[in-house]
């Protein structure tokens, strides 16, 4: 079976990761899996056996998502769009999918309507039709506006027949973070959690007792690095190494700023391909709460302190992590408010509170992902 996989992400790299996770187990199972990136490329991703189809590519300018730029770091516009939306139907027309799943779309990235809409609806009258599926995570950010939310109910009963969340209903229902839910029930699946394989082995000693403090990408992790520089002189784990691994989307000037002023017994370095299996031997780990980081964490049962992401009206990232904290398996120190000692602090709550619990949570999501994805194509095609 063939599947055209519809990425887009627009600041940091989580979307990226658990899309990846998703397409090498896609290909895995014996799918012919071709990707359409939208974002600009995310350095050392793994698609697999997929293919990747770039499209014109565009990032948000900031938190606020409001503007969008182009590969010149110009706003977006309807010349833009439209030259974007003829290249992805062209894709379509040549990848002709039995499969056609969109990263995201209806429940975020409104701002593609102006390609996903029209690409789904001609797939919706192609004839045989591909089966037609959204991956989403398991929490939104909370929207404002109750029209808008229902709206996005309206779009997935509209145009699409499988809704894969990635997540359990029995650590957060869909439904905790979008209340229409029982709207589109009779779609949803849930696949457990997207969790991706240690594949590679730190060398000898690395991570080893240390504390590892990671900010996904980067791109809104810098005041948490600068933070624990500070923090580490006042926590009781002083003379513990510290590892600090900065994100591609952190400046080249801050980078060099964080180790120039990093002490002895602290690195600063790239982040990591080999980062679940640091967290699988420290100490403990620091980091924001996004889906990825929190799944490696999870799955490595480290000791671990939250500070999760929460400008611009942000709640995803800390809805996950008071979850996690409510179960054992960390501290959460907000974002609002940081500074070094309150995080020193944390550090050392964390090293005298009891080890985690070992994780109950499903995180084979991406190969059941696959297996759903089969199940529903083969029903269709028999019907």
């Amino acid at each position: 079976m063939k599947v055209l996989f519809h990425v887009q992400h627009l600041l940091g790299i989580g979307h990226v990761r658990r899309a990846a996770a998703i397409a090498r187990a896609l290909t895995e199972a014996g799918f012919a899996v071709t990707v359409a990136q939208g974002g600009f490329a995310v350095p050392g991703t793994d698609w697999g056996g997929a293919e990747v189809v770039k499209l014109p590519p565009v990032r948000s300018a900031d938190t606020g998502f409001r503007t969008l730029l182009d590969a010149e770091d110009r706003p977006i516009d309807a010349g833009w769009k439209k030259r974007r939306a003829a290249e992805l139907l062209a894709l379509l027309a040549r990848a002709q999918p039995d499969i056609l799943l969109v990263e995201t779309f209806p429940f975020g990235r409104r701002a593609f309507a102006f390609e996903l809409v029209p690409m789904l609806e001609i797939a919706r009258r192609a004839s045989p039709r591909p089966l037609i599926a959204c991956s989403v995570r398991d929490i939104l950010v909370d929207k404002q506006d109750p029209a808008k939310v229902e709206a996005m109910a309206d779009t997935a009963l509209a145009l699409f027949d499988l809704v894969l969340v990635h997540g359990d209903p029995a650590v957060i229902p869909f439904e905790a973070s979008f209340p229409p839910a029982p709207r589109v029930a009779r779609l949803i699946r849930y696949t457990g959690y997207v969790g991706a394989p240690t594949t590679r082995e730190a060398p000898p000693g690395d991570g080893v007792d240390e504390v590892i403090v990671s900010v996904g990408g980067g791109a809104v992790g810098a005041e948490l690095l600068r933070t624990a520089l500070a923090a580490r002189a006042l926590s009781g784990q002083a003379r513990t190494r510290w590892r600090l691994l900065a994100g591609p989307d952190l400046p080249a000037g801050t980078v060099a700023d964080l180790t120039a002023a990093a002490p002895e017994g602290m690195i600063v370095e790239p982040a990591r391909p080999d980062f679940p299996s640091l967290l699988a031997r420290c100490r403990l780990s620091v980091s924001q709460a996004g889906y990825n980081t929190v799944m490696d964490v999870v799955r490595a049962g480290c000791r671990a302190v939250f500070v999760p992401f929460a400008a611009a009206g942000e709640t995803e990232q800390t809805r996950r992590a008071e979850l996690l904290a409510a179960r054992g398996h960390c501290l959460v120190v907000p974002e609002a408010g940081l500074t070094p000692e309150r995080l020193a602090r944390a550090v050392d709550d964390a090293m005298a509170a009891p080890p985690p619990p070992r994780a109950a949570l499903a995180l084979d999501g991406a190969r059941t992902a696959a297996a759903l994805l089969r199940d529903a194509a083969e029903r269709r095609s028999a019907a």
